[in-house]
């Protein structure tokens, strides 16, 4: 065994194990359930059923030799683990697609988030008693601690849980309980985010197309399995099984019996290995179609919505974001660039706390996200061009008024950009802007980005090239896919496109049912899952390098090397 320390996302140190390392062997990654930590994972790592394999573990944040301190925010450790597995692909040079990832309790939530917030094409995963709804045992237990979070910042409550709940084991007991390195206490936060993240991934497993095992404990007293069942359900794939251990308890690795969970695993893992990689396509996921269909047909249009939609109407004015949605569409540019100000603004003091409401709904404060990360992957691509010697040239397809391309003119000045945009009211907005700031090098074109015309028209060979906000707005994989071929036409080799994502939304269908879009019909989405998203991409031979993702799960910014030869996923 070895260890040592990786950097994650925000440049935090997390201690890591390997056992096993062989170039060339598959590899399996295992996540710790929560209070617990790496070393704890030693005894299967070593076992005779997993030495074919690379094994590879990290302590949580917060736990173990992991020095970082615990995180209230659920997907930093959905983020650690997509850092550890660009690591280990880089470090070890192993491929994505020989990686399978074992996670216990907690740690089966973090990798179903992974699976379906970044879509890794992994071989795989097996997921032991997965904790996506935690037995807090108390009645009113979950808003009793909500309450205690808004009460005192950095909550910090004691776990009820005890050995003699995890398993049978007596020896097993005994080396949980006097184990200097587990923790006795959980976030408080963190337990309530942790909730939000469970409850989301069961109501959208269908997002998920990993190869997934699920082993549950009989006599679970820590979380509960009815969701862990109908996760298995809904999840897109026919490489799935779904298994209750008998008289198991929750630390499934550590009961007795537990030689036999080894072989259950390997056997699967084994299975994962041998399926033929899923090759890229434009095939939609059938489950976002039929919400689409749902949402045009008028499904699920209740009482609320309609008294909603009747209230905007009627006093929506005195808001402004409310009023600049009602012009000019809620989707508009000139929308989103109110939203990126967030400064409340309205008639009377009414009207101002109103706007104050709806510049705070969930999908503004992930769109105002999307915009700091949308910057953030173009420095990231701007800078290597840079350091390659090469000009920098950005297209937008679809750029509204050029909100953000505007911050990266005042930072790049050099920068050649070319805005295009279909919205003639969205571009007088943004010359207006152009002729006040006198920026050189940077124009608009008006042409449809769906028209394969339009690239040839635009006289311009990027390196860098944004497609935002708009592939919700469109679902047919087969446009889309039209406009990145055109796309990849005219780019320079080696360039970079950007790309956002949706793949999930709490308030689809308030939005459909109750905003105007720019065309002043129902602002009807059909969000596509990341794995859809980077699969269509891939068709067209672009393949995401980077990838982030706000902390709800909403709103993802990709990067990929554009004229790469194509890879399957």
């Amino acid at each position: 065994m070895n260890s040592g320390h990786f950097k994650s996302f925000d440049n935090s140190e997390i201690f890591y194990r390997e056992w096993n390392y062989q170039a060339h062997q598959k590899s399996i990654i295992m996540i710790h359930r929560g209070h617990e930590h790496s070393e704890r994972l030693n005894d299967i790592a070593q076992s005779p059923q997993f030495s074919k394999y690379n094994i590879f573990a990290f302590d949580l944040r917060g736990h173990g030799h992991t020095k970082t301190q615990t995180s209230s925010v659920f997907m930093d450790y959905v983020r650690d683990l997509d850092a550890f597995s660009k690591f280990i692909c880089s470090h070890y040079h192993i491929k994505t697609s020989d990686i399978f990832v074992l996670a216990n309790s907690i740690g089966g939530v973090v990798a179903s988030a992974w699976a379906h917030d970044f879509a890794p094409s992994i071989a795989g995963m097996a997921l032991l008693a997965p904790a996506f709804k935690i037995n807090l045992i108390v009645p009113l237990a979950n808003e009793m601690i909500t309450l205690g979070t808004k009460l005192k910042k950095g909550l910090i409550i004691k776990s009820y849980v005890k050995s003699k709940m995890l398993t049978h084991d007596p020896e097993q007991q005994k080396a949980y309980d006097t184990d200097p390195l587990i923790s006795r206490s959980i976030d408080a936060e963190l337990l309530i985010d942790l909730a939000k993240a469970g409850k989301r991934l069961v109501e959208d497993a269908e997002a998920i197309d990993t190869p997934t095992l699920i082993l549950a404990a009989e006599k679970d007293h820590v979380v509960f399995n009815k969701e862990q069942k109908t996760f298995h359900e809904k999840l897109d794939t026919d490489l799935k099984h779904y298994e209750v251990l008998p008289d198991f308890f929750h630390g499934i690795l550590f009961d007795t019996g537990k030689e036999k969970v080894y072989d259950k695993v390997v056997d699967f893992v084994e299975k994962c290995f041998n399926r033929p990689i899923k090759q890229a396509s434009l095939s939609p996921d059938q489950f976002s179609v039929k919400e689409y269909k749902d949402l045009q047909n008028n499904i699920g249009n209740n009482l609320n919505f309609k008294m909603q939609k009747l209230s905007l109407g009627k006093i929506g004015k005195i808001s402004n974001g409310m009023a600049i949605g009602l012009k000019y569409g809620f989707d508009s540019g000139a929308s989103l660039d109110y939203v990126y100000q967030n400064q409340p603004k309205g008639k009377l003091g009414f009207g101002k706390m109103m706007d104050k409401n709806y510049l705070n709904a969930i999908g503004w404060k992930g769109i105002r996200i999307r915009k700091q990360h949308l910057l953030q992957l173009l420095e990231h691509n701007i800078q290597a061009l840079k350091q390659q010697g090469r000009s920098v040239k950005i297209l937008d397809i679809a750029g509204g008024t050029g909100n953000y391309l505007f911050d990266i003119k005042e930072k790049y000045p050099d920068a050649e950009i070319v805005i295009n945009e279909f919205v003639k009211s969205n571009i007088e907005i943004g010359e207006k802007i152009i002729k006040e700031k006198n920026y050189q090098h940077i124009r608009f074109t008006n042409f449809d980005c769906f028209d394969p015309q339009t690239y040839q028209k635009l006289n311009f060979e990027p390196n860098i090239t944004i497609v935002s906000g708009i592939l919700e707005l469109f679902g047919d994989n087969e446009m889309a896919s039209k406009a990145i071929q055109r796309v990849n036409s005219i780019s320079e080799k080696d360039a970079y496109i950007v790309y956002t994502g949706q793949p999930w939304h709490p308030q689809l269908k308030m939005i459909a049912y109750v905003l105007n879009n720019h065309q002043n019909k129902d602002w009807i989405m059909r969000r596509r899952s990341q794995k859809e998203l980077d699969r269509m991409m891939a068709f067209n031979t672009v393949q995401k390098e980077n990838m982030l993702i706000d902390d709800f799960g909403i709103f993802t910014v990709s990067s990929g090397k554009v004229n790469v030869s194509n890879q399957s996923l």
